[in-house]
């Protein structure tokens, strides 16, 4: 615990050298959970690195590759809250969870009911950067139906505490990330290399995976009857069988994953 009581959260972050090329380590940051962006007590599974994972590289096809720096250089942009397109980003994410209801300011209480820790959504983007907000308005904007019932909690018997909304959708950019290992220069697992195969038949593929896995997390929250502090292990439990899909050998587009049919638009 902090002396201001909130609890100490272990992140681990990715750092790199000069270029792409360079080895990779994870490095650990303490930040409190009372101002962090995973929430307090939302500890994530990507955050449990393993320090030393020899893994074999991929090689990528010239439009692969392409396909690979175009989504990381979303994965860099960090979410300013300076530019006119992020605000422009947020203030259309509003617009798209509550049709019809006015957004007051971009920084307003109006916010956590979202499901963000505050009144200002930005600081909860240091996780996910700008690509986490990107990711939430494409799921609001292309799958509304499943967007507002998991915005409203409208399946199932659900939990007295509840994940927040909002903070779990960052959660999930940076779970996804870690998982498909997006920020080495080529793929160094066989889920990466089978991802980046999907990606370059559809340069959406990550948007809609990340939909999936907000849609498919839920689900076995239900099933789970978890609560606030079962995150974390939920989110264990969607990772594993994101990968297991990602096997299969009938799946040569996004929309192959069996998981795909649980979205509505």
């Amino acid at each position: 615990m902090d002396e201001n009581g909130g609890s100490f959260v272990e992140v681990r972050r990715i750092s790199q050298g000069p270029d792409r090329g360079s080895v990779y380590h994870s490095t650990p940051e303490v930040v409190t959970g009372s101002t962090a962006w995973i929430g307090k007590g939302l500890s994530c599974v990507c955050a449990q690195g393993r320090e030393s994972d020899a893994r074999v590289s991929f090689d990528l096809t010239p439009s692969q590759e392409e396909c690979l720096h175009r989504l990381q250089y979303r994965i860099d942009v960090s979410y300013d809250s300076s530019k006119r397109e992020h605000q422009e980003a947020l203030r259309g994410l509003w617009y798209a969870a509550y049709p019809g209801i006015e957004l007051h300011d971009l920084i307003s209480e109006q916010w956590k009911d979202m499901g963000w820790q505050g009144k200002d959504p930005s600081t909860d983007f240091r996780g996910g950067g700008f690509i986490s907000l990107e990711n939430l308005l494409f799921f609001a904007r292309n799958y509304p139906k499943s967007f507002q019932d998991l915005l409203r909690k409208q399946d199932g018997d659900r939990a007295l505490w509840e994940y927040p909304f909002a903070v779990a959708g960052v959660n999930i950019t940076f779970m996804l990330i870690q998982m498909l290992d997006l920020q080495a220069a080529k793929p160094r697992s066989i889920i990466g290399a089978i991802f980046l195969k999907l990606l370059s038949e559809n340069d959406q593929a990550f948007d809609i995976l990340y939909c999936i896995t907000f849609k498919l997390m839920d689900q076995h929250w239900l099933a789970m009857r978890a609560s606030y502090m079962d995150f974390n292990t939920v989110m264990k439990s969607t990772r594993r069988q994101l990968e297991q899909e990602l096997l299969l050998e009938d799946v040569s587009r996004i929309e192959d994953l069996p998981s795909y049919s649980l979205l509505r638009r």
